[in-house]
């Protein structure tokens, strides 16, 4: 981009509802994470190299405004009229709010299995969705600029293995299972689809004309060679 843009990020939640899935018991966790932000923070700190947005805090401005009121009342206390004032906060000319509007299960799911004498496996899977909305807000006039989204697909599987079978000359019976699952991380899905939709909306803004990607430099290209001299004659 030609410019820095400073950017402010205030809330970005959870707006899903969702609980983590249980088919055997009630879970009151939140199916993904509650504090989103940071990502989108570090998304946006990373792009173009940390050359392209400047974030300033927003998320703790609580904290932020009574950690600099404690600073002034000690320098006043100690200084007197002559303490050193703070320097003014950064304030940004856009913001960007949004969140985590949805967490959908079981989108899709299946499995295979088979059984021989007793002796048998499986195999299942399922696919959960992810989706995460940002929108780029402008500060001096309340308009919405740019409204950008993506999702991220998580995939869960399970493998089992199962023996039935009578020993004892057929009278006793034996029964032997064991199985193993694999679940994507909710918390790296949601980091994807947060990174996805800075992208998104990084490219939206360059086709509205709210910011450009600067101009590559040119290789320096070496000097034309110069003619050799003419010998003198004689």
């Amino acid at each position: 981009m030609l410019f820095r843009s400073t950017i402010a990020v205030y809330s970005f939640q959870d707006k899903t509802g969702q609980r983590k899935p249980n088919d055997k018991f009630s879970v009151l966790s939140s199916a993904v994470t509650q504090g989103a932000e940071v990502f989108l923070i570090k998304a946006l700190q990373d792009a173009g190299q940390g050359k392209w947005f400047q974030v300033v805090e927003r998320v703790g401005l609580d904290d932020l405004v009574k950690e600099r009121q404690l600073i002034r009342n000690q320098r006043e206390t100690y200084e007197g009229k002559d303490a050193k004032q703070l320097p003014p906060m950064l304030v940004a000319g856009v913001m960007l709010q949004g969140g985590v509007v949805g967490y959908d299960t079981d989108t899709l799911s299946g499995g295979v299995g088979a059984k021989l004498l007793g002796i048998g496996a499986d195999t299942s899977y399922r696919v959960d969705v992810v989706t995460v909305v940002i929108r780029l807000i402008s500060v001096q006039t309340g308009e919405v600029m740019v409204s950008a989204g993506a999702t991220k697909t998580i995939y869960s599987k399970a493998s089992g293995a199962n023996l039935f079978t009578f020993v004892d000359a057929g009278t006793t019976a034996v029964q032997f299972e064991a199985g193993a699952a694999t679940n994507e991380p909710t918390t790296v899905a949601v980091r994807l689809a947060t990174e996805a939709a800075v992208v998104d909306m990084i490219n939206q803004g360059v086709k509205k004309g709210l910011w450009e990607y600067a101009p590559k430099p040119q290789a320096n290209t070496p000097p034309a060679a110069q003619p050799a001299p003419k010998a003198e004659q004689k």
